[in-house]
């Protein structure tokens, strides 16, 4: 009977040491992930490789603060948890085996109310919030594939914040597992959400000048 060769161990695997050694149109896994010794971020959304902005502009970074302080502050006393990028999601599908999990994203923002979720290297499975700041480094197909694992893996609210248009816009998770539209907001609007008791949000200082 020929001896079939069991799938090499993380540890035998050789490090990938250069972007130019990733092949963008082959599917990797989290283990692969673990390899990249490069200084360049990625994200793998179904097993696809995707390039993220080289460092985020000023007034990504400033939008971000305004958004995570609040969260941050309103949780005071709470069992959920707020972390900004660079945080590694996982969402994992079959098992939490990281040659199993095809989805790793690093949200701008994420909430996670599950203390089981969190682990040395991240999250692993659904945030309860997850914030993307829009940058001129997305891409629509990024967009559309973040949207279809964040709503299969029970993300409960999705957050997208313009900072250009100046706008925010939610999805919210519903009773069927869907993502629910809600209004687009703008500046002189406030934010409020069910998953943080006492939290607001003020559009007029998120995106002021």
């Amino acid at each position: 009977m020929k001896n079939i060769k069991p799938y090499p161990t993380e540890e035998e695997l050789p490090p990938i040491k250069t972007l130019n050694e990733v092949d963008f149109s082959a599917i990797y896994s989290y283990a692969d992930y673990m390899r990249f010794e490069f200084e360049e971020r990625l994200e793998i959304i179904k097993g696809y490789i995707f390039e993220m902005s080289p460092a985020p502009s000023r007034i990504h970074q400033k939008i971000s603060g305004r958004i995570y302080v609040p969260i941050y502050n309103a949780l005071n006393g709470h069992q959920c948890e707020v972390y900004s990028a660079p945080f590694d999601v996982r969402l994992a599908k079959k098992t939490q085996d990281d040659r199993d999990v095809f989805t790793v994203v690093q949200p701008d923002i994420v909430v996670v109310c599950d203390p089981a979720k969190l682990d040395k290297r991240g999250c692993i499975g659904a945030p309860d919030i997850v914030v993307e700041i829009l940058s001129p480094g997305n891409n629509k197909k990024e967009l559309i594939n973040k949207y279809e694992v964040y709503e299969e893996a029970g993300v409960k609210e999705y957050w997208i914040v313009s900072s250009s248009d100046k706008t925010f816009f939610r999805y919210i998770l519903d009773d069927h597992g869907k993502f629910q539209p809600t209004k687009l907001l703008t500046e002189g609007e406030e934010v409020t959400t069910r998953i943080i008791p006492g939290f607001k949000l003020v559009l007029e200082e998120v995106f002021q000048d």
